[in-house]
C-alpha cells in the first residue's frame, strides 16, 4: 500500500512543485484555499480547505490518515497584506494543521523561515557569528517572522505532546530554475557600494528544498529539529566574508568562512538527514525547467 502525505499551500510556488515530485512516490492529498483549474493530475487528490478553520483542517487530515503531513500553506510575506492579518493566518493555520497531524500520528515537515534570524530589519545587523547555524539567536522584525517562531513553538508542541518527529526548514529565499530574481541584484553590485544584506546574499533552489523535505520524510530522529535550507554559496560570486565587511563594516570576532560558500550554516541537515544542497545560480539561473503543469 502506498503512503498518503497531505502538502498544505498546494498551489504555492514551493508547495506545487513538493506535490509534483512526492505524487510519484505517495498518494498526495493537495490542500489550498482554492482547486486548480485541472484536478485531473495522477497520484493527487485536490482539497480546498481554508486552513485557519479547525474543524475543517481536523477533518482533512484525519481522514486522509497519513503518514506525514508537509506543511507549507502560509502567507509568505506581508506585502499587501497587514502584518496581523499575516501573523493571525500563519499562525492559526500552522497551529491547526500540526495539530491535526499529531492526533493522525503523523509526522510532519514544515517551512519557517530564514527571517526568523532577523533578515528583514530595515537596517540589518552583524550575525554574532559565521556561517550562521540553528543555534544563533532568532529576531523577529514583522508579523510575518514573528508568524514563524509561533508555528515553531506549535512544532515543538506537537512533537511533545503525540510523540511524533517535526522537522522546522528555515528556507532561504527560494528561486526557481530560469528565473531567478536574484540575478539583477548580482549584476548591480558592486563592494564599493554594498549595503549590508539581511540574509547575507543567501537564497536556496526550489530543487533542494524539494530535496531536503524527501530526506527529512525518510529520516528517522526524535522530536522537533529545525534545519536551515540554504544553497551552498551566496548569489554574488565574490566572497562571502570580503562581501560582508563591505556591506557591513566589519566581520564577527567568530567567522569561519571560506570563499563564496553561505554565511549559513546547512551542517546539521548534513549530519541528521544526510542532505546537503546541490543547485547553484552559476547553473540554474540559466536552466530553463517547466514546473508543475496544474498551475
Amino acid at each position: 500500500m502506498t503512503d498518503t502525505v497531505v502538502i498544505t499551500g498546494a498551489l504555492g510556488d514551493a508547495g506545487s512543485w513538493l506535490v509534483d515530485d512526492l505524487r510519484d512516490d505517495y498518494d498526495v492529498v493537495a490542500v489550498d484555499r482554492t482547486l486548480p483549474e485541472t484536478t485531473d493530475v495522477d497520484g493527487v487528490t485536490f482539497l480546498a480547505v481554508d486552513l485557519t478553520e479547525q474543524g475543517r483542517t481536523w477533518e482533512t487530515v484525519l481522514d486522509a490518515d497519513p503518514t506525514a503531513v508537509i506543511h507549507f500553506g502560509n502567507i509568505p510575506h506581508e506585502v499587501n497584506h497587514a502584518g496581523g492579518d499575516v501573523y493571525e493566518n500563519n499562525a492559526v493555520s500552522t497551529f491547526h494543521t500540526l495539530e491535526a497531524a499529531g492526533r493522525a500520528g503523523a509526522d510532519v515537515v514544515w517551512a519557517s523561515s530564514e527571517t526568523v534570524y532577523g533578515t528583514h530589519w530595515p537596517e540589518p545587523t552583524l550575525p554574532e557569528y559565521l556561517p550562521v547555524d540553528e543555534q544563533h539567536p532568532v529576531a523577529p522584525w514583522n508579523g510575518y517572522e514573528t508568524s514563524k517562531l509561533a508555528g515553531e513553538a506549535a512544532a515543538a508542541r506537537v512533537a511533545n505532546a503525540f510523540g511524533v518527529s517535526v522537522a522546522t526548514i528555515r528556507p532561504s529565499w527560494i528561486q526557481y530554475p530560469g528565473r531567478y530574481r536574484i540575478t539583477s541584484i548580482r549584476e548591480a553590485f558592486t563592494l564599493e557600494s554594498a549595503d549590508a544584506s539581511g540574509n547575507l546574499w543567501s537564497y536556496v533552489d526550489i530543487r533542494d528544498v524539494v530535496s531536503l523535505v524527501r530526506a527529512a520524510l525518510a529520516a528517522e530522529f526524535d522530536g522537533h529539529e529545525v534545519f536551515n535550507a540554504f544553497a551552498p554559496d551566496n548569489y554574488l560570486g565574490v566572497d562571502t566574508a570580503t562581501a560582508v565587511r563591505a556591506g557591513y563594516g566589519s566581520l564577527p570576532d567568530q567567522c569561519d568562512l571560506t570563499g563564496e560558500e553561505s554565511g549559513f550554516s546547512t551542517a546539521k541537515a548534513a549530519e541528521l538527514l544526510g542532505w546537503e544542497p546541490e543547485h547553484s545560480w552559476r547553473v540554474a539561473e540559466e536552466e530553463s525547467l517547466t514546473g508543475p503543469a496544474f498551475i
